[in-house]
C-alpha cells in the first residue's frame, strides 16, 4: 500500500495519468459541466484582458500629469478611475469564474470517488484481509481531493499564465525593443528551471514526509482498532511508543520539507527583482534619452507585477500538480487492481429451486504452497440440516467462505441446485445465501440501521417482525431510543448475545433460501446460548441449512454431521450414528460432555 501512495510517475506515466483525468473535466453526456468549463476559460480570458489593461490605463494617466495639459485632470482621474474599474473587474471575473466552474470540479470529485468506492468492493476477500485500512483511507482521500487542485491550476494558473507571458511579450516587442523581451523571456525560463529543480528535490523530502504521515496514522487507526486488545495487555505505554518514532519521523521529515521551501522563496524572489530591477533601469534609461515617457515606467512596472504574481505560486503550482499526478496515478493503480473473483463473461443468476448444496472433491488453499482442503465432497439436500465439525484449522470456516465465492476453488466443483457457483453471478449467489457469524460486526449506527441492512428496502413493520423472530423486540423496546439506539462503533454498546441477535434479524429480513451459522453461539454462555439457539432454530426451519460448530450439543439434530480434520472428512453421519461408532466425534463428545461436567461441579 505504501508503494501505491508514494511511487513517483515518470515520463509516460505523467501522461497516462492525465489522459485518464481528462474525461473528468471533459465529461461525456453532460452538456451541462462542458457549458461551465467553456464559460470560466472565457471569464479567464476577460480578467487576463482586464489585468493587461491596468497599467496601460495608469501609464496614460501618468503621461497626461506629466504633459501638464489643460484637460489632463480630467482624463488623468477618468484613466486613473478606469485603473481602479479594473481592478474590480478582474477580481469580479476571478470569482465568476470559480463559481462558474465549482460545480464541474466538485463533480468530478463525485465521480472519481464513487468509482474508487465501487472498486473497492469489488475487490477480493484477500485483498481487504491484507489491506491496512489508514493507508488505504488517506490514498483515497488525497487521491480525490488531487482531482480538484489539478483542474484549478491547469485551467486557472497554467494555462492563463501561458496567456499573460505571450501578451506581455508582444507588448514589450512593440513599445520597448526586442532586448526586454529577450530579458524577460531568459529570466522566466530561469525561474522556471530553478523552480523545477528546487522543487523536484522537495518532492523527495515530501514523499518522506507523506509516507511517515500514513505509516502515523496507519499506526494509529490499527492501534485504536484494537484498544481492547492493548489494554487486555497493559500496552498503552508500548503503543504510546511505536507512535511516538512514527510521529518523530515525519516531524523530522515535515521540518526538512518546510526548510528547502525557504530557500525556493529566495531564489525566486531573487530571479524576478533582478529582472524587475533591470528592466526598470533600462526604462529609465531610455526616457533619459527620450525613447520612453514616465507613463512607461508604471507601464513596465505594471506588467511584470502582474506576470510575477502567477510566477510566485510557480512552486507551489507545480508541486501541487506533480503531488496531484502522484496521488492520482496511485489511485488509478488502485482502480486498475484486478478483482481476484470475476463473473465469467455473460454469467446468468443463480436460479435457486431448492437449494440443494454439493461440494464435489474440491480442493482449495489460501496459498498454493499450503493446501487447506483436501478432496472434500458432500451433498445438503434442499431444506436439510448440516452440522461441520472439527477442531480449529480443520478447514471448517473455509467451506462458508467457498460457498459465498470469496476464493476460488484450485479444484473440484461447488453446486447449487446444479449450479456451477463459479459459472453464475456473484450478486445472485450472494443474494441467496444468509449467515450469521460468530463474531458480529455491526455499522456504527442505529438497531433499525444494523437490522434493515439485511433489505434496506424493508419497511417498519417488516424490520419489527425480523426483530420478534430474533426474540430481541422487546429488549429494544426498553431501550431509551428504541430501534434509533446507536450501536457504537462495531456494535460494541451491545452485549455479544444483543448482537448475536441483531444479526440473526437482519438474517430473518433478508429471507435466503440459504443458511450459515459459523459457530454463531461459541462465544456466548450457556443460558445466552440456549436462548439464541431457539431463534436460530426458528429462522432455519425450511431453509437449507449449514452449522459450523463448536459446541456438539448444539447440531445433535442435523440431519447430518460431518466430521473434518486436516482438511478432510473423517466421519459423517447423524448424531446416533456417529456415537454408535466411536470414532472422532464420539471422543469429541466425551471430552465436552466431561468439560461440561466439571464446570457444572465448580459452579455448583
Amino acid at each position: 500500500m505504501q508503494s501505491l501512495a508514494t511511487a513517483p510517475p515518470k515520463g509516460d506515466a505523467d501522461l497516462k495519468t492525465l489522459k485518464r483525468f481528462l474525461p473528468y473535466l471533459w465529461p461525456a453526456g453532460r452538456g451541462d459541466l462542458k457549458l461551465r468549463v467553456i464559460t470560466a476559460l472565457v471569464l479567464v480570458l476577460l480578467a487576463k484582458g482586464v489585468a493587461l489593461g491596468m497599467p496601460y490605463a495608469l501609464k496614460l494617466a501618468l503621461d497626461r500629469m506629466a504633459a501638464g495639459l489643460p484637460d489632463g485632470l480630467g482624463v488623468a482621474i477618468a484613466l486613473v478611475s478606469s485603473y481602479a474599474l479594473a481592478r474590480f473587474a478582474g477580481v469580479l471575473f476571478d470569482n465568476l469564474r470559480n463559481a462558474a466552474f465549482e460545480r464541474v470540479g466538485q463533480e468530478a470529485a463525485r465521480r472519481l470517488s464513487l468509482d474508487v468506492f465501487s472498486h473497492i468492493h469489488r475487490l477480493s476477500l484477500r485483498y481487504h484481509l491484507e489491506r491496512r485500512t489508514g493507508a488505504l483511507t488517506r490514498l483515497i482521500e488525497r487521491g480525490t481531493k488531487s482531482i480538484d487542485t489539478m483542474l484549478y491550476f491547469l485551467l486557472f494558473n497554467i494555462f492563463p499564465t501561458v496567456i499573460e507571458l505571450t501578451a506581455v511579450c508582444i507588448l514589450f516587442g512593440r513599445g520597448f525593443g526586442w532586448e526586454l523581451v529577450v530579458a524577460t523571456l531568459g529570466t522566466v525560463g530561469a525561474y522556471i528551471l530553478y523552480t523545477q529543480r528546487i522543487t523536484d528535490w522537495r518532492a523527495g523530502l515530501r514523499r518522506q514526509m507523506v509516507e511517515s504521515d500514513q505509516k502515523a496514522t496507519a499506526r494509529a487507526v490499527d492501534s485504536l482498532l484494537n484498544y481492547e486488545t492493548v489494554k487486555y495487555f497493559n500496552a498503552e505505554a508500548h503503543e504510546n511508543a511505536n507512535y511516538g518514532r512514527a510521529i518523530k519521523r515525519y516531524t523530522d521529515a515535515a521540518t526538512k520539507s518546510e526548510v528547502s521551501l525557504a530557500w525556493l522563496n529566495i531564489g525566486q524572489s531573487f530571479i524576478t527583482n533582478l529582472l524587475m530591477g533591470g528592466a526598470l533601469a533600462y526604462v529609465v534609461w531610455g526616457w533619459s534619452r527620450g525613447q520612453f515617457s514616465i507613463g512607461d515606467i508604471a507601464f513596465v512596472n505594471g506588467l511584470l507585477m502582474q506576470l510575477f504574481r502567477p510566477l510566485d505560486l510557480l512552486g507551489m503550482v507545480y508541486r501541487e500538480i506533480r503531488q496531484g499526478l502522484i496521488d492520482m496515478e496511485a489511485m488509478f493503480r488502485l482502480i486498475d487492481t484486478p478483482p481476484e473473483i470475476a463473473d465469467a463473461p455473460g454469467a446468468p443468476d443463480l436460479q435457486v429451486t431448492g437449494a440443494a448444496i454439493r461440494f464435489d472433491a474440491v480442493d482449495f488453499g489460501y496459498d498454493p504452497r499450503r493446501q487447506i482442503l483436501h478432496g472434500v465432497s458432500f451433498h445438503v439436500p434442499p431444506g436439510a440440516k448440516l452440522a461441520v465439525v472439527g477442531h480449529s484449522g480443520a478447514g471448517k470456516s473455509t467451506l462458508s467462505r467457498i460457498l459465498y465465492r470469496f476464493y476460488d476453488i484450485q479444484g473440484g466443483r461447488v453446486t447449487i441446485d446444479g449450479q456451477d457457483i463459479a459459472g453464475v453471478t456473484q450478486s445472485s449467489l450472494r443474494r441467496a445465501i444468509g449467515i450469521v457469524p460468530q463474531d458480529t460486526v455491526l455499522f456504527n449506527d442505529t438497531i433499525r440501521y444494523n437490522i434493515a441492512y439485511g433489505r434496506p428496502d424493508a419497511s417498519e413493520a417488516e424490520i419489527v417482525a425480523a426483530a420478534r423472530g430474533a426474540a430481541i423486540h422487546d429488549f429494544i423496546l426498553g431501550l431509551p431510543d428504541g430501534y434509533d439506539t446507536q450501536v457504537g462503533e462495531r456494535g460494541l454498546k451491545l452485549s455479544g448475545g444483543e448482537k448475536q441477535r441483531v444479526a440473526i434479524a437482519r438474517t430473518i429480513l433478508k429471507n435466503p433460501a440459504i443458511l450459515i451459522l459459523d459457530e454463531a453461539t461459541s462465544a456466548l454462555d450457556s443460558a445466552t446460548e440456549a436462548s439464541i439457539q431457539e431463534a436460530l432454530g426458528g429462522v432455519s426451519a425450511g431453509r437449507t441449512t449449514i452449522v459450523i460448530a463448536h459446541r456438539l450439543s448444539t447440531i445433535t439434530d442435523a440431519d447430518e454431521i460431518i466430521v473434518m480434520d486436516a482438511g478432510r472428512i473423517i466421519e459423517c453421519g447423524r448424531h446416533e450414528v456417529l456415537l454408535a461408532r466411536g470414532g472422532a466425534y464420539a471422543d469429541m463428545w466425551a471430552l465436552q460432555q466431561a468439560e461440561e461436567a466439571e464446570n457444572g461441579t465448580l459452579v455448583a
